[in-house]
């Protein structure tokens, strides 16, 4: 028996039909119940039963699924490391980013294209929850992601916890200069970054909560660039993390830092744990631990708009 044999095993015992096992592993129907009827022959039992229209593990199928996972792993992880070695520290590295990424990210990704110039990059944007899906699915090897998210079955590097600044295209009219509570904000109209009920918009939405604020919430806006145009504009007033002043300092705002107590929101860096990252990717994961001690806090500034 090989380690294609195995994969075989694998996909009809995950898709529970000959025809959708066939389908997925881009093959003929009869050659793959020829290779099923050859393992079994081979093991001297039956690996699975029919239930309908179904085909369902049995207690030995079950006992070999395990056997067959783990050594398909092993096999996988042994031919990237290998191709590892034989390629030095060529690749790619698939890095997925938080609709709104730490500002340290780009500065790691700008020091790593200098020390690893023959590595491409596949770097996909979207919220956390669905980075989350992709790394559990093996489409990406790193995430960026806002906390909180589950990380049982991570491996988690925390950035630095970052503050939160009310923006607006006007001047506040009560509170200290440069600096402002939630309480003030509570009537006035805002137009919050990421999706209702996810990332960014549900993390600020739990800071006035926590603070027994309800707030004014006009809507939503995914799009960042859109968000601070729109801000400019004196369309709406918002609530960013640092890193969204540091991306987008260009645009001439009032800004005010919310200073009530845990009026702050955090980044990670995450992978699965069990998974075998590619050489690329522990590069840029010890290249982040290397940077995070010189991270200082530097807060946009306060002053008020152009006019």
């Amino acid at each position: 028996m090989d380690i294609k044999q195995c994969r075989y095993f694998i996909a009809i015992a995950e898709e529970k039909q000959i025809t959708a096992a066939a389908r997925r592993l881009h093959m003929a129907q009869p050659p793959l119940s020829q290779q099923l009827k050859l393992m079994e022959e081979e093991l001297g039992v039956a690996l699975f039963e029919r239930q309908g229209r179904t085909m369902e593990l049995t207690q030995a199928g079950r006992s070999f699924y395990e056997y067959a996972i783990t050594i398909t792993k092993y096999m996988e992880e042994a031919v990237m490391e290998i191709q590892d070695f034989r390629d030095g520290i060529r690749g790619k590295l698939n890095l997925g980013m938080n609709t709104i990424s730490d500002s340290l990210l780009p500065r790691v990704l700008q020091q790593f294209r200098m020390t690893h110039p023959k590595v491409t990059y596949k770097i996909q944007q979207n919220e956390s929850a669905q980075l989350c899906q992709l790394l559990d699915d093996g489409k990406i090897e790193l995430a960026c992601v806002r906390m909180p998210v589950r990380t049982e079955h991570y491996e988690v590097l925390h950035l630095p916890q970052e503050p939160l600044f009310y923006i607006s295209a006007t001047p506040l009219e009560t509170g200290m200069h440069g600096e402002t509570y939630l309480k003030q904000l509570a009537h006035i109209p805002l137009l919050l970054p990421s999706t209702e009920g996810l990332g960014m918009f549900e993390l600020i939405l739990d800071r006035f909560r926590e603070h027994h604020v309800s707030p004014s919430v006009m809507g939503e806006c995914s799009d960042v660039a859109m968000l601070m145009e729109l801000v400019r504009l004196g369309f709406t007033s918002s609530i960013v993390p640092r890193t969204v002043l540091q991306l987008h300092h260009e645009h001439a705002l009032h800004i005010y830092r919310i200073i009530d107590q845990s009026s702050t929101v955090g980044s990670a860096l995450v992978w699965l744990h069990h998974r075998h990252l590619s050489k690329p990717a522990q590069h840029f994961v010890q290249m982040v631990e290397d940077m995070l001690p010189f991270v200082t806090e530097k807060s946009p500034r306060t002053s008020q708009a152009d006019s």
